[in-house]
């Protein structure tokens, strides 16, 4: 996590000489300024001890435009006796327990607070490699220091508004997306069969596609929301979790040709219910319920929906219960487990019934694009050869029957980068993502296709939205996170990056001989050293460069400053 730590300068000589003007200028500053910018930039309040406050955010982004928000608003803002801050901000493990987090991130950032100027900033080298070009402000290099339990010297990096007459009459580099943030967990199963299980789960993802499509949100993926499927639901921890401030809950009963739904959006801040209803109607009026349970949450955050909006939603699907039965069963069996050939077999079943059922049913044939994608990665199947070529052949005949199938536009653009068509991969992705703004897939293809062109800056920004909007997905985007910073030349970031994805991922050789790399560019030998003899342990056929010629790589350069970082470690390929 991006850790925020800040502190009143000169608070206790202010509050023996004034404690009650100080303490009120104190919460005046917090409320006023301090506490909506935090908000504002998608961080959380850990705690406040006495005049310091401690924040998380899951960007380094977000906490050092914070930062600067705060720093330049201070200046005008009026209190009766002035808050001058200093804010130290660093990025790095940390350790959660309950609603606290310790840990060496969490020291660094408290010492980095004490180095920073009254009224200025002082960020880590990791910090500053991390927002590099995404931010307006110019930070100095301030040298190094010696922190315990840290065996490198840390680099220091400051800025303060004064710096620089430019710097004061640029804008605030704080910004709100101002897009409300939301998930919705599965809905319980309430009927006396669990094998009803897929029924549910599909009310809750056909919610979540629907908010999805919706600009004035940002809305958990199903991945991230399913993780917490059959937990004990503590609405505020799981939001703490996912990192959004409304989380949607239900459940669903179905029997006797009649099906029962009840839905409740919660305020995670607050804790408080904003909605709550239940719906009883006939099964054949499920797609109407569907649709009203939608608007209903809507119209309790408070959101004007416009006539595309509602036209938007209203898209895809089908009205064939039987074609959609069929699809609700292919689809938990595609992304609700593990997935193997019988699973695939029995998946690509359900969805060939669905669309004999309904042959313009345009999501049952990306979803079986997709299986057949699955099945040429893992080669599961005797015809796992042709899988590229048939995923493709459902994704377009998806298209067709509805050009407006996000699903079918992702499924294009990952076929697209198999085949190295990369302009006509990023045409589709930025198709889906102009029909669903949070489809993280998208944000994934894009990422992914960027890295491959050497475009290591933008897939940064690609990859971490999908990170946001799919955190459980983590260990995925995080290996292509890495690559990403490795070819924007951000080695300490990269190598902090593929230190977590081999933490969720022991066993991957390819995270590792990138790692590597990233340390050998740093000039840190003996640990690239260590990371390359653990990758010939779990694969010791493993080969640079019989891997990285199968990678589409527009630009051999990019693979040689990989290998650059090798050679540097003293690694021979």
């Amino acid at each position: 996590m991006a850790i925020l730590a800040a502190d009143v300068v000169g608070y206790s000589r202010l509050m023996e000489a004034d404690e009650e003007r100080t303490l009120q200028s104190l919460n005046n500053f917090r409320e006023g300024l301090l506490d909506p910018a935090i908000l504002a930039n998608n961080g959380r309040i850990v705690k406040l001890i006495g005049d310091g406050t401690l924040a998380e955010f899951r960007s380094a982004v977000d906490a050092v435009n914070c930062a600067v928000s705060v720093q330049r608003g201070a200046a005008t803002f009026k209190t009766p006796i002035p808050m001058v801050q200093r804010i130290g901000i660093n990025l790095g493990d940390v350790i959660v327990q309950e609603d606290d987090i310790y840990g060496d991130g969490v020291n660094l950032a408290a010492r980095l607070e004490a180095l920073a100027a009254p009224g200025g900033i002082c960020v880590s080298s990791i910090v500053h490699e991390s927002v590099a070009d995404r931010i307006v402000v110019p930070f100095e290099d301030a040298g190094t220091i010696n922190v315990k339990n840290i065996a490198r010297p840390i680099r220091l990096w400051k800025w303060h508004p004064d710096a620089t007459v430019a710097a004061a009459q640029q804008p605030s580099a704080a910004r709100s997306t101002g897009r409300i943030s939301i998930a919705v967990l599965p809905f319980a199963n309430m009927s006396s069969d669990t094998d009803q299980d897929y029924f549910s789960d599909g009310i809750s993802e056909d919610i979540i596609i629907d908010l999805s499509k919706l600009r004035e949100l940002m809305v958990i993926s199903r991945n991230s929301s399913f993780a917490f499927k059959r937990r004990a639901i503590d609405v505020r921890a799981i939001a703490r979790e996912l990192g959004v401030r409304f989380v949607v809950e239900g459940s669903v009963r179905q029997a006797a040709g009649r099906v029962r739904i009840t839905a409740r959006l919660t305020n995670a801040d607050t804790g408080a219910n904003v909605w709550a209803d239940r719906f009883d109607r006939d099964l054949t009026d499920l797609f109407a319920v569907q649709d009203d349970v939608v608007h209903r949450i809507v119209e309790a955050l408070k959101l004007t929906l416009s006539s595309a909006d509602k036209e938007r939603i209203a898209q895809g699907g089908t009205r064939n219960l039987d074609a959609y039965d069929y699809f609700l069963r292919a689809r938990r069996l595609l992304l609700g487990g593990r997935l193997n050939r019988e699973v695939l077999e029995q998946s690509k079943s359900y969805l060939k019934l669905a669309i004999d059922h309904d042959p313009n049913y345009s999501q049952a044939f990306a979803l079986l694009g997709l299986a057949h994608m699955y099945d040429y990665q893992n080669r599961w199947t005797a015809g796992a050869d042709k899988g590229l070529e048939l995923a493709k052949w459902n994704a377009f005949t998806a298209i067709q029957k509805d050009p407006r199938e996000p699903l079918a536009r992702a499924l294009a653009s990952f076929t697209a980068t198999f085949e190295r068509d990369f302009e006509e991969a990023i045409s589709h992705a930025k198709e889906a993502l102009a029909l669903n703004p949070n489809l993280a897939e998208a944000y994934a293809c894009l990422g992914n296709v960027y890295n491959f062109q050497g475009r290591g800056n933008e897939a940064i920004s690609m990859l971490e939205l999908a990170l946001r909007l799919d955190p459980a997905y983590t260990e995925q985007y995080l290996h292509l996170l890495g690559v990403a910073n490795v070819l924007a030349g951000k080695y300490e970031t990269a190598a902090a990056v593929f230190r977590q994805r081999i933490r969720l991922v022991p066993e991957t050789d390819f995270s590792r001989s990138i790692l590597a790399s990233a340390l050998g560019h740093l000039g840190e030998t003996d640990e690239a050293r260590q990371v390359w003899l653990e990758l010939k342990k779990i694969n010791p056929q493993y080969s640079f460069e019989q891997h990285f010629s199968r990678l589409p790589f527009a630009n051999p350069a990019d693979v040689q400053r990989i290998a650059d970082g090798l050679a540097r470690a003293g690694l021979a390929l």
